[in-house]
């Protein structure tokens, strides 16, 4: 994930964002929060926000799982080789 997607923390701060959302999408996740907001929560509005970070959760998880993949056959791997 590119750091670009990661807010700082005085910005999470800053937007009340909790410890739970603030993850490597947590830039993408300010700017939605303002708009329902400002929109009062209309499911219709903030479409393109939304997508946007739900997009980069998306990719995150699948990255997550690849990762825990490699973890899982270096393991494997080790295991074997102590045998």
């Amino acid at each position: 994930m590119a750091a670009s997607t990661t807010a700082s923390q005085a910005e999470l701060n800053a937007e009340r964002v909790p410890l739970g959302w603030r993850d490597q999408c947590s830039a993408l996740l300010i700017p939605l929060n303002k708009c329902r907001r400002k929109e009062l929560y209309l499911p219709w509005k903030c479409e393109d926000e939304r997508h946007g970070y739900e997009k980069c959760q998306y990719d995150d998880f699948i990255r997550r799982g690849k990762l825990l993949v490699r973890q899982k056959k270096a393991s494997a791997e080790a295991a074997a080789d102590e045998e």
